[in-house]
Formats: structure tokens, sequence, C-alpha cells
């Protein structure tokens, strides 16, 4: 549609109740909470509750966007889900959560990009409006890794959250809305991040449980060298060939993966003149979920201002990153949490 393109109208997230800090985290893993902080700047993350699986905390976030922005969940056209840890390996977590919300009208699907995903959902939600610019698109990230890390592995099982965040998305006039999206994949590093078993290659058997393949590995070293060698120049070229520069960017909301690679890559990006709304130190690094409840989180608190240049980048396993390069338009209500 000439002079709209697809923005972000409302946001939502859920955390679920269980606070758990760095001391039992410490007791159980066999490192002190003074570890911890040091390495990750994370005093506290949420785990979900026994009950409580990533549908459950997917459909919680997605009706808290519904409800900011006060549609009927007939009106929307497509739930898109980023995760990486679903209810079950078939069927899709989207329906799950269509079903919960009673979008009965929406095509849903799943995507697993990892902490990417969400940002990739945007892409996506972009381009289906372009072809059905009358309805809208409901896209979440949600992970429940809590479940799949293996608490005798300090360099992971420190990390990790569990969480929900949501955006609902559709048409805006311009300049407001999705500037650009870059999206980009190294499958050649991919062994980087993983979860060995329970697939077509190694499916499941007695002989993989008792070995631990089940559960999430990363190499964090790894991960960490990636994310610096390639999102800082990544970041730059979207911005840049968007017609802007880095000091013109009002927020960055990226991946909270680590506070101190957080730290690190703000200041490599060039982007220390920019908010970036930090969420790693309470709630730890929630995969899919981390992109989206930041930035709802940032909404809620009124931190993004009308016309504001938003800038949000998911990296993660794959390996994968998602950037997308947005004016914000704050044509919802902002409640504070």
């Amino acid at each position: 549609m000439a002079g709209r393109t697809a923005g972000i109208l409302a946001t939502g997230s859920y955390l679920p109740k269980e606070e758990v800090g760095n001391a039992q985290v410490a007791e159980r893993v066999g490192v002190t909470p003074e570890w911890i902080l040091r390495k990750t700047r994370i005093s506290f993350r949420r785990y979900a509750a026994q009950d409580e699986a990533t549908s459950d905390l997917a459909a919680r976030a997605a009706m808290s966007a519904i409800e900011q922005a006060g549609i009927d969940v007939d009106r929307i056209g497509y739930v898109i889900v980023s995760t990486s840890t679903g209810d079950h390996p078939q069927p899709p977590t989207s329906y799950l959560v269509q079903n919960a919300l009673g979008a009965y009208g929406a095509a849903c699907f799943d995507i697993n990009v990892v902490c990417s995903g969400f940002v990739y959902g945007l892409a996506l939600a972009k381009a289906l409006l372009s072809l059905q610019p009358d309805t809208y698109a409901l896209v979440v990230g949600a992970d429940l890794y809590t479940r799949c890390v293996d608490f005798t592995d300090r360099r992971t099982s420190v990390l990790f959250g569990d969480g929900a965040g949501a955006a609902l998305v559709g048409m805006v006039p311009e300049p407001y809305g999705m500037i650009a999206c870059d999206l980009s994949s190294r499958g050649e590093a991919s062994g980087l991040i993983g979860v060995k078993a329970g697939g077509s290659r190694f499916p499941t058997s007695h002989e993989t449980v008792a070995a631990g393949e089940h559960y999430f590995r990363m190499d964090g070293r790894g991960v960490r060298d990636f994310v610096m060698e390639n999102v800082p120049p990544a970041l730059e070229r979207l911005v840049v060939g968007a017609g802007y520069s880095l000091d013109q960017v009002d927020a960055f909301v990226p991946h909270q993966a680590n506070g101190a690679l957080l730290d690190e890559l703000v200041e490599r990006c060039g982007l220390t003149g920019a908010h970036t709304p930090r969420t790693v130190e309470r709630y730890g690094n929630m995969g899919s979920a981390s992109v989206p409840v930041a930035l709802d989180e940032a909404n809620r608190a009124g931190m993004l201002g009308d016309g504001d240049l938003v800038l949000l980048a998911g990296f993660g396993g794959g390996m994968s990153m998602g950037m997308s390069l947005l004016r914000w338009s704050a044509t919802t209500r902002l409640e504070t949490r």
C-alpha cells in the first residue's frame, strides 16, 4: 500500500513467577555467586513452573500485546512463534498458542533460528502483510531453556532463564514502521551452539540420554568471537544502507546473551549514545524471548518516543543474525508494568 508499511503496534511479555538468584544457582552448579556475577553480570533469572511449557509462556505474552493494542483476536492473520524449545517435536508450538488465544482465523507456523528468531519473525511478518495489508501478524519469541541445560556445566547453566515476548505487527503510515531488515546465516559455525540428540541424526536412545546429549551445549569463547567479528559491521551496513548513521540511533535493543558480552558489544558497535534497554541482569539469557521482552519493557516504561529510530539485533545458534531498523510509532497506549 502506497505510503504505508509494516510496523510494531503493540508489545507484550510474560516472565514466570519463580525468581532464582545467584546463590541458588551457585550451590547447584558448584561455583560462587560472585563468579557468576563477574562472568555474566546476571543476578537473577526466572524459572518456569513444572506445569508451564513454552506455549503457555508464549500465549500469555501474546495476549499481553493483543490487550495493549485493543484488537479482537479474530483480526489476527498470522501467528509466528520463534522457539528452539517447543512443547513437542510436533505439532508446532504456534498451533498451541493459536488455540490458547482462540485466534482461529490465523495461519500459524514456528521458526527455529534460536536467539535471532524474533527479528526473523518481524521480517517475515513485514513480507506477509505486504500481501495482505488489512490483517495483523503476531510475532512471539519464547524459550524455556531450564529444561535442557546441564547443571553440571557451569558455562551454560548460569546464563539461562525462561520467558516470552511478543509484538503485534500491522500497517502504519510512513515514515513510521520497519525501514530495513537484514537476515544472515552462517552454517559453517553451526557447531558452536546446539543440542546433539533427539532429532533424526541421533534419535533418542538409552545411550544418548546416558551421554547427556539432549542437553544444550555452547562454545562460549567461539560464540563471543563470532559476535564481535560479525555483528558490529552487519549493524553498520544495515543502518548506513538505510541512509542513517549509528549516532542517529535512539534505542538499541540487542539479544541479551550475557551482560559482559553486551557491554563489549555496545562499545564495539559505536552505540554508546543510544539507549540500550537491559534485562539480562534480572532475567538472564532467554533465547528467542530476550529481544521482545527488552522491547516490551522499554515500550511500557515510556522509553521509546514517537519517531525514535530503534535498532533491533538478534544473534545466536546456527549461527544466525537478524537485524531490523524501525521508526517507532507511539500509537499504542503505554502502560507501566
